[in-house]
């Protein structure tokens, strides 16, 4: 039997990676013990929180009942027309729409293909076992989340209920109400569902890049991460466009739209959760580990930290499943957002139908794109590097941006020209919304290279880090990477600007003669267009934690310590191994991992908020019945409005402390552990039991962090609706703003840290000294800040924005018929936000004892 006083290495060398698993996935169920006493009501003040939270569903529902009238606006009236009533080069919208679906089955494939190639990739059996205990590991943590998301989703079927059941029902209701809330399941477990898959991809990938590195040539070690990421591109893009054109082309149009806000919520509630969760977890892992090289002096990775499997678990849970949810998401709810402003903005069938099946197939062609010049980028690179001894890892991948945005771009204009050469009589048309998309495309390839100046290891700023450390210790260290964070929001905020001002100018060229509010349109787009080379920014995403992850296998596996392992190699593989080779390779690479880690950031956190643009356009509509009555309290002189844009920054920095404060208390309790229970004299590795306490320490803290802020989140949507509605567009548009700047900042900032220990560990080769142990304090400075809360702004945003369009309606529904009533529930409902916001500090404190 095994014992939990036995080493690690004993284990590994003993019995199979799942039994060793079994361990440590008992950590992560018992860290999910939180949950079930969250939902036992083991404490008092949980069951009063439970009855208060009853209370309140009552009175909606009991004013949902006397309000109860058919909206004449908003959602409920998102019905979309016959797609088949207009022809596109001989056929008809529905029928040209459903060959995007067998697109959509290639890029299954494609996915499919690379995912089978990657697992029959050569790998040693103690790289593999590793991989293999990392995965089982994260799949524990998985089945926790995934019954915390249900949780989570009753809060949201609420709301949906009472709105689409209630207030505005689409009848017959026994019909419509269980098919929108089935899709805003299905919305939700698309989100998760991508993360399981780029979990595992990534799991098989991380020990074939390390074996690839003992041959010690660069090329192997840049391939297998991108194609890994490329796999995770193509199957969620096809994915997440499979499902929403189930929706338009097999849903009955009167309820089609509906079904599409449920969806949309249903992937930002995913997202959200997601994201937030692995953030905490990761970096709660991430820094427990990281500081123990700084107390104890031990290199990285060390097999005898405890904290390492927790590391390697949070680099999946955090780099892999958050962003792949997160991508869904994003790719998700900028079509609902354009969908919605054509049914609301426009209103000639006709148009509305060209319009509809332009955006769907301008999505078809990101698959074709993105997968076009993936092979295109294959073959120069592997021309240029495939015998290679050196490489800069970052110039293939930028390469592999810019072909795919220049590609993206030539194929908008030229669908375009043969979709919709005339548009309401217009023949100027095709070009101009192709300009306006292509702003956005460009966007996703200038935003990486403007990444790259702040965070890149070539990068100035990055080296200035690493230069104030040297004289000034981490004080100055740190400084320098605020000054890096701060200059990059200037130059990206004022790119955004310039690209949507572009937008906006070539939108008044005729666009509002067809709709209402064409410069929304256009902002939608330019978001849109963001997107335009979704698979590959999905793939330079996901190459960062393979890459990190690849170093932790190397080391874990103790490969260089087994007897006979050259010889073994040489017989059965048929190369000679070179490990240090091997080692610095595989640690130049993360850091051209975390550089494009940090460039889809921002691309992600602007589609967010120049796609919100769009949303918010929703609830103005509905509030201004087609921007005909109440256009003047969209203004600073309606004080409801500007106290709401003053509010939404309370918000967003209230959040980034909340998600800080629960890595910091978590970090603490993991450094507290490791302090105290690691044996650097008497063990080779670090024992299962010390390992698996580590990983509930960090799935405790990531729940209990995640469960206060979605409840102050969601309490604030409905509070802030409740008060005012154009108080509620403020703390819209204020959210966004803020958040935007926010999260570029806390991303470029973090990445600056995260490279400046690269290179003092790469270029400078001084582990170990005062130099290192500088960067390392900066690093676990910068990791919330990159990788907890500026990524998790993004799905906060987009979810707060969807929400808040049932949230709003529902308000302005119970408003009509009882306004006391209503202001009665926003003090009800910012009094249960207010309290996790309260407990998100006072409740997650350190305490001297837990």
């Amino acid at each position: 039997m095994l014992n939990g006083n036995l080493s690690f290495s004993r284990t590994l060398g003993t019995m199979t990676a799942r039994r060793v698993c079994r361990k440590i996935n008992e950590a992560i169920l018992n860290g999910g013990n939180l949950m079930r006493n969250i939902l036992a009501g083991g404490r008092q003040r949980w069951a009063s929180f439970a009855r208060m939270c009853a209370a309140c569903a009552g009175l909606v529902l009991a004013g949902a009942a006397a309000a109860n009238a058919q909206s004449t606006g908003g959602e409920a009236s998102l019905k979309l027309p016959d797609l088949s009533q207009v022809r596109f080069m001989g056929v008809d919208g529905h029928t040209l729409l459903l060959v995007g679906i067998v697109f959509c089955v290639l890029g299954l494939v494609f996915g499919l293909g690379i995912y089978s190639n990657l697992k029959r990739l050569p790998v040693h059996r103690a790289m593999r076992e590793v991989s293999e205990l990392i995965y089982e590991t994260c799949k524990t943590y998985l089945f926790t989340q995934g019954k915390f998301l249900l949780l989570l989703w009753t809060f949201i079927a609420v709301v949906i209920v009472l709105y689409f059941g209630v207030l505005a029902p689409v009848h017959p209701t026994a019909v419509t109400l269980p098919i929108i809330l089935a899709f805003s399941i299905i919305g939700m477990a698309g989100s998760y569902g991508v993360a399981w898959f780029g979990i595992r991809v990534n799991t098989f990938a991380n020990s074939r890049t390390a074996f690839a590195g003992l041959r010690g040539k660069p090329y192997e070690i840049y391939r297998i991460p991108l194609s890994a990421g490329m796999s995770i591109g193509m199957m969620l893009v096809s994915v997440e466009l499979l499902m929403m054109l189930i929706i338009l082309l097999f849903v009955p149009g009167n309820y089609a739209g509906p079904c599409f806000i449920g969806f949309a919520i249903g992937e930002s509630l995913g997202a959200a959760a997601l994201r937030i969760a692995g953030g905490i977890f990761t970096k709660i892992a991430d820094i427990g580990s990281d500081l123990m090289k700084i107390v104890f002096k031990i290199p990285e990775d060390d097999p005898r930290n405890p904290g390492v499997i927790a590391d390697c678990t949070g680099d999946n849970a955090g780099d892999s499943v958050g962003p792949s949810a997160d991508g869904f998401e994003t790719y998700g709810v900028t079509g609902v957002a354009l969908i919605a402003f054509i049914l609301l903005g426009v209103k000639d069938p006709a148009v509305q139908v060209q319009l509809l099946v332009w955006i769907f197939v301008m999505r078809i062609a990101m698959l074709v794109s993105s997968a076009g010049a993936y092979f295109i980028n294959s073959i120069i690179a592997k021309a240029r590097y495939g015998n290679a001894d050196k490489m800069n890892f970052e110039s293939p991948l930028t390469s592999l941006v810019w072909i795919t945005s220049l590609l993206s771009i030539a194929l908008t204009f030229f669908i375009s020209y043969f979709m919709i050469p005339s548009l309401g009589d217009d023949p100027t048309q095709w070009w101009k919304l192709s300009a306006i998309i292509s702003c956005g495309t460009l966007a996703g390839a200038l935003i990486p290279e403007l990444v790259k100046v702040f965070t890149s290891t070539e990068s100035r700023h990055v080296k200035e880090v690493v230069t104030s450390a040297q004289e000034g210790g981490a004080s100055l260290g740190i400084l320098s990477g605020f000054v890096a964070g701060n200059f990059s929001a200037y130059y990206m905020g004022l790119t955004m600007v310039l690209l949507m001002a572009t937008g906006y100018l070539v939108s008044t060229q005729g666009l509002g003669d067809l709709m209402i509010a064409s410069p929304v349109f256009a902002f939608g787009l330019v978001a849109f267009g963001f997107l335009g080379m979704g698979p590959v920014t999905i793939a330079v995403d996901s190459y960062g934690p393979v890459t990190d992850n690849a170093q932790s296998v190397f080391e874990l596996s103790q490969i260089e310590k087994i007897p006979g392992v050259a010889q073994e190699i040489k017989k059965d593989f048929g190369f000679e191994v070179k490990f240090d080779r091997a080692k610095d390779l595989l640690e130049a690479n993360d850091g051209a991992g975390n550089t494009f880690k940090a460039t889809a950031k921002p691309v992600l956190i602007g589609t967010a908020v120049v796609g919100a643009t769009t949303m918010i356009f929703s609830i103005i509509m509905a509030l201004t019945d087609g921007i005909t009555v109440n256009v003047d309290k969209l203004s600073l002189l309606y004080a409801p409005f500007l106290l709401g844009l003053i509010t939404g920054g309370a918000m967003i920095y209230w959040f980034t402390g909340a998600s800080t404060q629960a890595v910091t208390t978590g970090a603490y309790r993991a450094v507290e552990f490791i302090k105290a229970n690691i044996h650097l004299e008497s063990a080779e590795k670090a024992s299962v039991a010390d390992s698996k306490k580590v990983v509930e320490i960090c799935t405790k803290y990531a729940q209990k962090g995640m469960l206060n802020i979605f409840i102050a989140v969601f309490f604030a949507t409905l509070a802030f609706a409740f008060i005012e509605p154009f108080f509620f567009v403020g703390y819209l548009i204020s959210i966004a703003i803020f958040g935007l700047y926010q999260a570029i900042f806390m991303a470029d900032a973090g990445a600056a840290w995260d490279n400046a220990k690269k290179i003092v560990e790469v270029e400078l080769k001084q582990k170990g000294t005062p130099l290192h142990d500088a960067t390392v304090i900066g690093d676990t400075v910068g990791d919330p800040f990159k990788d907890t809360s500026s990524v998790a702004l993004n799905p906060v945003i987009k979810f707060t924005t969807l929400f808040g369009l049932l949230a709003v309606e529902l308000a302005v529904e119970l408003t009509a018929k009882n306004a006391v009533l209503t202001h009665v529930l926003a003090g009800a409902f910012f009094l249960v936000s207010f309290l996790f916001v309260y407990r998100s500090f006072y409740g997650m404190r350190i305490k001297q004892t837990d």
